[in-house]
């Protein structure tokens, strides 16, 4: 099968087959040029992956962090009269049972206060839980490390207590802590803030540092007379699929009770969701702007490349050529060499990202550099999840501006006269 002419001599124009004879030194310099555009839009299209694709795993891994955690839905009340006490729990729990979405509903109270270890003060939020529930809500009872969650009992004033939290007061399982409540009374001196000592029973390690360094489990019971709040703050749900949670809070507040409100995890976390969204989108924008120098870096090649052969198009154009094949060849050579950078950066960038957790930490051993801070990002370790969507989207986007870049120089090279050409040879 023989090739159209257009596309062979466009092949050989992109370098991408050696040519003999007195053309070819001269060859060597466009090819180089032909060589670096390419390169440089595949080290655009892998820049994007990589970046996009580490984002989207930071957003999973802190989002499913989160979620071992934080409820799926929380059910809570809407004014005080919805709820009797503590003791009502179960008819909550009840009325979420009934969905065929839900596979475990428990109550809690929740409260700011401060933990006290010898002359150390520290700020944390206290989650009253009943232990028997916990498991059907969160995986807490896996992510304790030293103790155990069974330990937390009614009325003996056990603290499960975040590793990171543990380590900066310098406790451990069995030691005491003051616990000081907000709620307190006044008296001639001022007032006084209501305290209590509480024994550690267990510690746990989420692998989110926001909460293991601020979040403390108590018995609801416990909680609820410590903060002096004789009723449950909700109850925690969990459902098959996190990601159709938000259609069922709503739907549960459409059903519920009067008085009873569900909001689902995107709701709580929606001001951390949305900032992650807006910096992914701007990522793209701005190092989809690499892509777009590649591309006139294209532009530029194939301007110099129809310099250098217009005693070549003059020969083709004599021969009997169209200016449509003229431009053809060109509009090949830049497809080419867009098609091919574009391939490339997809293999490198998805090789890089799928294997990104494992690099990163070679880098940092063999630099003594830590990339990741997880006091600040909630994780230790740099993660990637390759979605396909936005790769496709990327080498498209590439291909794109890679097709735009050759138009000028194909329209050029098809203006080209034959004569004018030869006359100055």
């Amino acid at each position: 099968m023989t090739l159209p002419y257009e596309l062979w001599i466009g092949t050989r124009y992109a370098g991408l087959t050696k040519s003999k004879g007195r053309g070819s030194k001269r060859d060597k310099f466009v090819s180089f040029v032909a060589a670096s555009s390419m390169t440089g839009i595949a080290l655009g299209v892998a820049a994007l992956i990589i970046v996009l694709s580490v984002m989207s795993g930071f957003q999973v891994k802190v989002r499913d962090r989160m979620l071992s955690v934080i409820p799926h839905i929380r059910v809570y009340s809407t004014n005080a009269t919805a709820v009797e006490g503590l003791k009502n729990w179960k008819f909550i729990r009840d009325e979420v049972l009934k969905y065929d979405d839900v596979t475990g509903a428990s109550p809690f109270v929740s409260a700011g206060g401060m933990l006290v270890r010898d002359q150390v003060l520290k700020g944390a939020q206290f989650r009253g839980i009943i232990p028997s529930e916990e498991g059907n809500v969160s995986d807490l009872p896996s992510q304790i490390v030293e103790g155990s969650l069974d330990n937390l009992k009614a009325k003996e004033f056990g603290l499960v207590l975040g590793l990171r939290a543990a380590n900066q007061l310098g406790v451990g399982v069995d030691d005491t802590l003051l616990v000081m409540s907000p709620q307190g009374s006044i008296n001639p001196s001022g007032f006084s803030p209501r305290m209590r000592q509480v024994t550690i029973v267990a510690l746990f390690d989420s692998g989110h540092a926001e909460y293991d360094t601020n979040l403390a489990f108590m018995h609801a019971e416990d909680a609820a007379v410590l903060f002096r709040n004789t009723a449950i703050s909700g109850v925690r749900v969990r459902v098959k699929d996190m990601l159709e949670a938000p259609d069922i809070a709503i739907n549960m507040s459409n059903t519920l009770p009067y008085g009873y409100v569900a909001h689902d995890w995107t709701y709580d976390n929606r001001t951390w969701f949305a900032a992650v969204k807006v910096e992914k989108r701007m990522m793209f924008m701005i190092l989809t702007l690499i892509v777009a120098v590649a591309a006139f870096n294209l532009l530029s090649s194939l301007v110099m490349s129809v310099k250098d052969k217009q005693s070549d198009i003059a020969i083709l154009r004599t021969l009997g050529a169209s200016p449509r094949s003229i431009g053809l060849i060109f509009l090949i050579q830049g497809a080419l060499i867009g098609i091919i950078g574009s391939i490339l950066g997809v293999v490198f960038g998805c090789l890089i990202a799928y294997n990104i957790e494992t690099i990163i930490p070679f880098i940092e051993n063999l630099l003594g550099l830590q990339f990741i801070n997880p006091e600040i990002y909630f994780i230790s370790q740099l993660p990637s999840q390759v979605n396909l969507n936005e790769v496709f989207i990327i080498a498209a986007t590439s291909i794109i501006l890679s097709l735009l870049a050759t138009i000028y120089p194909s329209w050029r090279a098809s203006r080209l006269q034959p004569a004018e050409v030869l006359r100055h040879e």
